[in-house]
């Protein structure tokens, strides 16, 4: 099962970087604008509908929002993946300064370097829209 780990720096402070994750249905604002286009929470808030620049809509499970370690898990129902679980990070790095890790699993393997092309848009993006608070 292909692991794909993306890590980037963020000149901002880890609890201002964790609220825009913790806003699970907000991503099309306040995390990854032009990456994605809507974000709508299902009924009850266990799973969002996603729609990303490139026409793609996903289904994902919000999995655990963990305030304490600034984790956030999700796993990507149905569609062509047969497997996906993903989980974002936000660690401190310093007085205003923390790292993000983005890591999803997936299967098929053949759709990893879709998945994996996807995830470097959604870093430009987030990197663009964290530069700008």
């Amino acid at each position: 099962m292909p692991t794909i780990r993306k890590e980037f720096a963020v000149s901002s402070d880890s609890g201002s970087v964790w609220a825009a994750f913790r806003a699970v249905g907000e991503v099309h604002r306040v995390l990854a604008p032009g990456f994605v286009t809507d974000c709508r929470l299902e009924e009850g808030g266990a799973a969002r509908i996603v729609t990303f620049s490139n026409g793609v809509v996903a289904r994902e499970v919000i999995v655990d929002v963990d305030d304490a370690s600034r984790r956030l898990a999700y796993a990507a129902v149905g569609g062509r993946l047969t497997h996906h679980n993903a989980s974002f990070q936000v660690i401190d790095d310093g007085p205003g300064r923390c790292r993000v890790i983005w890591q999803a699993d997936l299967l098929p393997v053949e759709l990893k370097p879709a998945i994996e092309g996807m995830m470097d848009q959604g870093v430009a993006a987030m990197q663009r829209r964290m530069a700008q608070n």
